[in-house]
């Protein structure tokens, strides 16, 4: 009876040396988690290099600006008429600016990964005023010089599928590649033999592929875009979002009308005084699912499961007085956090809530049949199961939340912390109860 007793009191003497080396555990596990992570970052790059590959020979996100009348002009100063004249441009915007289109999603497959691109088709019209050289603000005198010409920047060349002709008046232009005065970093621009004498119509179609987004800058006073696709999950961005939008399993259509007060730069100036990207819109063609930013989220909750799931073993180690070894402890964890890999790697292959559950129900299959071999007992076993199960149950819902992620998370952590509180009073850390009765 003695020798029982004093099993007995090593027994509860060890919890304190058994605490601290499960804590000691727990750190220790936090270096495969942050190597899951870094596997995680590396595979994400990866991805991001296979969709740059990709869209760098289908074409890049689109912006397309203009068109924009351009005239070249020289330069005297009146209070010194002998002073040499300088060339500059002077630009105008467009009365007014219409474009309609449609853009066509095309998703494209390298090896494991997915690319959304798109092709974009539009018709785009508008008209613009009488070129007065007299509304520009300058100290100069202007006159107008030899050449003018219609511009239009597109800011990833290689996406235009089609010759652009522009129907200016009764006149039908063809366009050349660059802008004379490298005004915008890419685009076309057409030729004029001579300016427009007054109020002109414009008219012309763009055929265009691109990649993730599709924006627009309103060079017009009055401005009015409609755009229409199939592409279900949209991402309205830019300076501007839609003025009507309806976005259906069918796809969606939107309509912007902007004005001229709605920026920040005139109708006219001389060269590169302003700058016009700052007021781009349009709308993203974005996935819903990312499935590496979700595994990057759940690692980052390792450490979690892992302190509960060691506290589970703990209790029950304690109440049914069944000594375990630390490696099997051990054990538990490195199965916890092959959880985190087995995700990621399904997740590339399978939607993302399917690869959590099967990567959830192998995981808890393997423990429960370790803790089984341990215990044998069904109420201990039935225990370590529904704990888990509540885990990952738990987690799946905190990453399918954002905005509410961190509320539903801290209400989470607080019903954890009391339950381990409500459980840990019943043990007798010390071994006096049983002395006491």
């Amino acid at each position: 009876m003695e020798t029982i007793d004093k099993i007995k009191n090593t027994l509860f003497q060890s919890i304190g040396l058994k605490l601290a080396l499960i804590a000691f555990l727990s750190l220790i596990l936090l270096i495969p988690s942050a190597f899951i992570i870094e596997l995680i970052r590396e595979r994400e790059q990866r991805m991001n290099q296979t969709l740059e590959e990709v869209t760098r020979t289908w074409g890049m996100a689109q912006t397309v600006t203009g068109p924009i009348l351009a005239i070249q002009v020289r330069t005297s100063d009146k209070d010194n008429p002998e002073v040499e004249s300088q060339r500059k441009v002077a630009r105008f915007l467009p009365e007014k600016l219409n474009v309609t289109g449609e853009v066509k999603p095309e998703v494209r497959y390298r090896g494991i990964y997915k690319v959304v691109t798109y092709r974009a088709v539009l018709h785009i019209s508008g008209s613009f005023p009488v070129a007065d050289l007299s509304l520009l603000q300058s100290d100069d005198g202007l006159t107008p010089g030899q050449n003018s010409w219609l511009e239009l920047g597109i800011s990833d060349m290689r996406g235009i599928n089609k010759p652009i002709f522009v129907k200016l008046g009764d006149s039908i232009l063809a366009s050349q590649p660059g802008i004379p005065d490298g005004h915008a970093a890419s685009g076309v621009h057409v030729n004029l033999d001579a300016l427009p004498a007054g109020t002109v119509d414009f008219s012309f179609d763009l055929d265009l592929n691109g990649s993730e987004s599709l924006q627009f800058i309103p060079v017009g006073k009055e401005n009015h875009v409609k755009i229409t696709s199939s592409w279900k999950t949209p991402s309205f961005s830019g300076a501007f979002l839609p003025d009507n939008r309806n976005v259906t399993e069918s796809g969606f259509h939107s309509t912007w009308d902007i004005l001229e007060l709605n920026r920040n730069y005139p109708q006219q100036w001389v060269d590169k005084q302003y700058s016009v990207e700052e007021s781009a819109f349009g709308v993203d063609l974005i996935t819903p699912v990312d499935n590496y930013q979700k595994a990057t989220r759940s690692a980052k909750y390792a450490i979690l499961f892992i302190a509960l799931t060691f506290l589970i073993f703990f209790f029950a180690e304690v109440m049914t007085r069944t000594r375990i070894h630390p490696f099997h402890y051990l054990l538990v964890g490195i199965a916890l956090s092959v959880f985190y890999s087995l995700l990621t790697a399904l997740s590339e292959y399978l939607p993302f809530s399917l690869s959590y559950a099967l990567s959830a129900a192998v995981i808890i299959l393997m423990i429960s049949l370790f803790t089984r071999s341990l215990y044998r007992r069904s109420r201990v076993t039935l225990t370590v199961v529904l704990s888990l199960a509540l885990l990952y149950s738990f987690l799946f819902v905190i990453l399918q939340l954002t905005d509410y992620s961190l509320l539903v998370g801290n209400i989470g952590l607080v019903i954890i912390l009391g339950i381990v509180m409500y459980f840990s009073r019943k043990i007798d850390w010390y071994g006096n109860r049983g002395a006491e009765e």
